[in-house]
């Protein structure tokens, strides 16, 4: 392995070095991601570089007990570890995580060739009602802030027509990485989970909350 890395040029081993830093800082990297200049999407170089060095890539991580995915299917690489424990997520953003994951499925099986897939914060506020996620005071806009910039670090989402305000026509880019966070029926059972002690619930997740952050496996 050692030697691989040798043998590659000075301007292959950059590449490399920077991808891992990437796959680390993110957990996801995405074949095509959103370009808002060009408002077109747009072929990731670090997605290729994952594909030339990947059996390299993988038996690096492997070494920390981390798992190197390749899912061809979405154009999604992603870190995945029982071992190492995820980053706390706020109330907010796991929800917000959950219903993005319900939301991306029920889209893409609405529309069967469906390529790229949208939501409004809207929906999800649509959401976060029906299953009584959260109390009646209104969501602080700066937690949902915070909650877009977490999401949007992992690749999960992007804003669309952004015009600096975030509101509820505010449109969602829902990246295929989402739907490689927890299967449908675990989507529904945490759901219920919140819907049973959601008066117990603070903002921040702790205790039994913290194995969501860890299934959710953003490290």
């Amino acid at each position: 392995m050692i030697q691989y890395y040798k043998d590659l040029t000075e301007e292959e081993q950059e590449e490399v070095t920077k991808t891992i830093s990437l796959l680390q800082a993110q957990t996801f990297i995405l074949e095509r991601k959103y370009d808002k200049k060009t408002a077109r999407y747009q072929y990731n170089k670090e997605y290729r570089v994952c594909e030339k060095h990947l059996e390299f890539l993988m038996e690096y991580f492997k070494i920390a007990g981390i798992e190197l995915i390749e899912n061809r299917q979405y154009g999604v690489m992603a870190l995945r570890s029982s071992h190492l424990l995820g980053e706390k997520l706020s109330k907010l953003t796991t929800i917000f995580i959950l219903l993005l994951k319900l939301i991306f499925e029920e889209k893409m099986n609405s529309v069967s060739n469906a390529v790229h897939v949208y939501a409004s914060l809207d929906e999800v506020y649509d959401k976060i009602n029906l299953f009584r996620l959260w109390d009646n005071k209104a969501l602080p806009i700066t937690e949902i802030k915070k909650t877009i910039t977490v999401l949007r670090k992992y690749q999960i989402i992007d804003l669309l027509d952004f015009d600096g305000e975030i509101k509820g026509e505010t449109n969602l880019i829902l990246y295929p990485s989402i739907n490689l966070l927890l299967h449908a029926e675990e989507v529904r059972n945490i759901i219920t989970q919140y819907q049973e002690s959601e008066e117990e619930e603070d903002d921040c997740i702790s205790g039994d909350d913290e194995n969501v952050s860890e299934q959710l496996a953003l490290y």
